[in-house]
């Protein structure tokens, strides 16, 4: 897409989007420093974009906790004024958020007017964002997704595929339940979202979007093992029995009926999805 601006550029997401919109203008780090949101902003209107697409993110959700200001002008910062920068513009901004805006209580799928509580640093700074760039006054959206896979970048399938090439046996949490995600349909989805908000300015807000079935972590690493054809086994454990410095939901279970009904974006097939990445890995 000419005139589209995307923040990030090695990321998992960013680097599905370079794929398929390869005349979009990426920036890394070393031309928009996210620790300085006026940098941001200026990269914005230096550029003049037809539109913006943030998929960028501090994601170190153990670290966030030890480096909350850090993860603070990553994460809400510097999103705030990029949004602002669009809204001088009067060009449609895209963020993309996080299932760890919700405590994780319960198991209904959570839906977009659900009240959130995020259980740390990093859920809490992501909040923030959203809540910026809605306040910022110009046309947004936000697409909070989860457990985001691909064969870029650090992610739970390529540790999967390292540990069970080496590993007989793995212990994974099983309490955990969400949709796992391809970065190449959140890159789809964030392509044709932000193309239908240009071509109608009433389009926007918060969409959920996640891969279906829902699952446990378990159960994606079980199925990893399986198309990667690796004879490690997989185990069951609580999240108890495997501590972190950040608290995970237990629920991350999204309901994606809006961005269906809105935008026409169908729940991605997260098996589907993981054979092309296995392949690509392989390769």
């Amino acid at each position: 897409m000419s005139g589209l601006l995307v923040f990030g550029r090695t990321g998992q997401v960013a680097t599905e989007m370079a794929r398929l919109a390869p005349d979009a203008t990426f920036l890394g780090r070393d031309q928009a420093d996210l620790t300085d949101p006026a940098a941001c902003a200026a990269a914005i209107l230096a550029a003049r974009p037809v539109a913006i697409i943030n998929a960028a993110a501090h994601t170190a959700v153990d670290r966030a906790e030890s480096e909350p200001d850090l993860a603070r002008a990553i994460n809400t910062d510097a999103p705030a004024a990029m949004a602002q920068a669009a809204a001088e513009l009067g060009v449609p901004f895209l963020h993309i958020s996080t299932d760890y805006v919700f405590d994780g209580s319960g198991n209904r799928p959570w839906v977009e007017t659900d009240a959130t509580g995020p259980l740390g640093v990093y859920g809490a700074t992501k909040l923030a964002g959203e809540q910026a760039i809605a306040a910022a006054g110009g046309q947004w959206a936000v697409l909070r997704t989860s457990w985001v896979f691909s064969a870029h970048g650090a992610n739970f399938v390529k540790t999967m595929m390292r540990l069970g090439a080496e590993r007989e046996e793995l212990r994974v949490v099983a309490d955990q339940y969400g949709g796992p995600t391809p970065a190449a349909a959140i890159a789809a989805a964030c392509l044709t979202m932000i193309a239908a908000m240009q071509a109608d300015p009433a389009k926007g807000g918060i969409y959920h979007f996640a891969g279906t079935d829902d699952t446990t972590w378990a159960g994606f690493a079980r199925e990893i093992m399986s198309q990667a054809e690796l004879a490690c086994k997989v185990g069951d454990i609580a999240t108890s029995d495997y501590p972190t410095p950040a608290k995970r939901p237990g629920n991350s279970r999204l309901d994606c009926a809006a961005i269906a009904r809105d935008f026409g974006i169908a729940r991605p097939d997260w098996r589907a999805a993981l054979t092309d990445v296995v392949t690509e890995l392989r390769t």
